[in-house]
């Protein structure tokens, strides 16, 4: 993502408990579908629509594990760690800080799970 998204659009979108909870989840380490579904008590389908809400903000990564038998799964990752507001002058002043997975981890990380 290249952009900020809106204000009101992240404020609104960490209002909603699962989405929350998918964050806190993922901050630990990169987790499935189904772990984030076990884990915040969610069903699969919330789980896919918050992903989905959450990565269009850039607060979410996807990434594709393969398996050993040639399929593949996502798992998902925080990339938010820090979000903050300030009113000044009239006007409301966003900044979001998310974490930065550079080329060689990408490339290394990947390496290792073929």
């Amino acid at each position: 993502m290249t952009e900020d998204p809106a204000l009101s659009d992240v404020v609104a979108l960490l209002d909603d408990e699962y989405a929350r909870a998918i964050l806190e989840a993922t901050s630990e380490g990169p987790k499935s579908a189904k772990e984030l579904s076990e884990e915040c008590d969610a069903s699969l389908p919330t789980v896919y629509r918050r992903a989905e809400s959450l990565q269009e903000c850039g607060l979410l990564r996807e990434e594709t594990r393969l398996q050993d038998d040639g399929n593949h799964y996502s798992v998902y990752l925080a990339t938010l760690e820090r979000f903050s507001v300030e009113l000044t002058e009239g006007t409301f002043d966003m900044e979001l800080q998310r974490t930065e997975q550079d080329v060689a981890d990408t490339f290394t990380d990947m390496w290792h799970r073929l």
